[in-house]
Parts: C-alpha cells; structure tokens; sequence
C-alpha cells in the first residue's frame, strides 16, 4: 500500500514538473492512480511494461485495502525489488535523481528464500492453491486470496480490468474441476522477469516473453475470471458534452476532430450501434489533444472550419 501510494506521489509530482494539471476542476479532487499512469505514458515515457507493472501494483494494493490478499514471500519479494528499479528510474527521468540520496545508509534485508523467476513464483503459488482445495481441507480463505493475486497480476497484459467476487468464484470452481493454470491465467504466460547485476547494484524489471497462444473467451464462458471494464467509462464524452467541455459549437469541434483525426484514433475515439442508431464516444485523451491545440499560438478555430466545410463539399 505505501508503494503504490509513493509512485502515485512520484508520478504526479513529474507531471507538475512537467506543467500538467493533475486536478479535475469538475470533481474538485487530484487525478486517481490510473489516470496518472495513462497521463505519464504520454507525457513522460513511460512504457507499456512500466505502465502494465503500476497496474498491477494498484490491483495488489487495492486487494490488501478491500478485501482479503495472501502474497507470497517469492511474488512480494520480485514485486517489491521490480518496484524499486522502476522508482529509481523514474526518479531519474523524471528530476534527474538517484533514489539512493533519498535512502538511509543502514540497510538490511535478510532473506533465506532465493529469488525465482516469476513464471516459477506462478507455478508455485497455483500449486499451492490446488492444495488448499483440495477434498477435505478448510483453508477456502487463503486459497482465495492467493487466487485474487494472481489475478492481480494480470494487470501487467491487461490495459483494464477488475476482479469481482464472482470471478474469484469461477476461478476456485475452475480448480476444483481439475483446470490448469493455463486454462484459468492465460494472460501470464508471455510475462517475465530480467534480474541484472548483482550486490546493491541488482536490478528487477518485468519483461514480456513469448508464449502459447491465447484466445479470448467470451461472456460467461470465460474460464480466466477477467473481466474488461466497460469501455463506455472510458469513451465517456459524447459529442456535445465534449464540444461544451471545450467551449466550442458542435459544428467547430467536428471540425477539429477532423484535423486531429480524433474520430480515427482508437485511443480517443469508439462507436457502437444500437437500433442502428450510431453512438460515438470520446476519451479524456481526445478532450486532451483538442484542448492542447485550442491554446497553441496562432489557433484558428474559423479557418479549421471553413477547410472542414471545403473539404466536406468536396
């Protein structure tokens, strides 16, 4: 929980650094954890990789903080020393600092587990769960906790996710049955671990490796207890409240929106029909890239439109 929270302080401590607003005037609170990560993968670098690990850090926290985890020493252990060689990296990126001028001198962690790859940590911890349920054992609370874990970690592949008890309920029935890890976590064959150096110089990063292919299972169907969020909270803006937001006409944000290709960039926009009537949705990366435009020199919101109207004409 105090990791989590440290890159969340981190992260929106570069952002200002970087001039970015990280307080929504409409709400009257700072940007949640996600949006800080969506933002820094924009304005500071931040890789899939580094991305996919926050995540799951947050799933990790938000596990300890709701509801009932169980993290191994091994999976604590990789997680813990990967989140200290992103923190350090970032701190650099971000301040051109070391994370060690900000550590005390006297530092002593002891262990007597070896650190393991993270696919064997996996394996571990899913044979150690099919023990707990097995026929006659009442340890259902552990292995539940191990189970939410492990889905936890998903979040390193998966952009948006979230963990219901339902899904935990599938994944333990799963189990039960006889399924196999790569039945109920298909999402964690392709992640790794890259352990360098060695001493006080060690570093951890999670890496993407290859692996089986996978297919994704639908509705209720599906055996790895995943579940997208909904898109819709993601594509939130219509057309009008996004034109209202920026203070423009729906004619002149149209016309915007064709001169950023908004309405092709599948990261702002998305549509569905219903009824065959057609519903378009916009995200904050679309409000985003609009509003930055808006407040460039020499922007001209009637030149666009009438170049808009030409072309249309056409």
């Amino acid at each position: 929980m105090s990791t989590q929270h440290a890159f969340e302080m981190l992260l929106k401590s570069a952002l200002v650094q970087q001039r970015v607003d990280v307080f929504d005037r409409d709400a009257d609170m700072s940007f949640g954890f996600d949006k800080c990560v969506n933002l820094c993968t924009e304005r500071l670098q931040v890789s899939t990789q580094e991305a996919g690990f926050l995540r799951m850090l947050a799933k990790l926290r938000d596990a300890e903080q709701h509801w009932y985890g169980v993290v191994s020493e091994g999976i604590l252990y990789t997680c813990m020393r990967a989140a200290v060689t992103l923190f350090d990296e970032l701190l650099r990126r971000a301040f051109s600092e070391s994370l060690a001028k900000h550590l005390p001198d006297r530092i002593l962690p002891i262990s007597t587990y070896p650190p393991k790859h993270i696919q064997a940590l996996i394996d571990e911890e899913f044979r150690q769960v099919q023990e707990l349920l097995r026929p006659g054992k009442r340890h259902g609370a552990e292995a539940r906790g191990r189970i939410r874990t492990l889905l936890a970690i998903q979040a390193l592949e998966i952009e948006e996710f979230r963990i219901s008890e339902r899904d935990i309920d599938k994944f333990e029935q799963g189990v039960r049955k006889g399924e196999g890890r790569a039945d109920l976590l298909p999402n964690l064959s392709t992640v790794g671990t890259e352990v360098s150096g060695e001493g006080i110089n060690v570093t951890v990063h999670f890496t993407k490796t290859q692996g089986a292919p996978v297919r994704w299972a639908g509705g209720d169907d599906a055996a790895a207890a995943v579940k997208v969020e909904d898109l819709w909270n993601k594509f939130h803006w219509t057309r009008g409240k996004l034109a209202a937001k920026l203070g423009l006409s729906t004619g002149y944000a149209a016309a915007l929106r064709w001169k950023l290709g908004i309405d092709d960039d599948e990261s702002c926009h998305m549509h569905r029909f219903h009824n065959r009537t057609r519903i378009d949705g916009y995200s904050d990366n679309a409000f985003r890239k609009m509003k930055e435009v808006m407040t460039a020199p020499g922007f001209d919101i009637r030149a666009i439109y009438q170049e808009y109207r030409f072309r249309n004409s056409i």
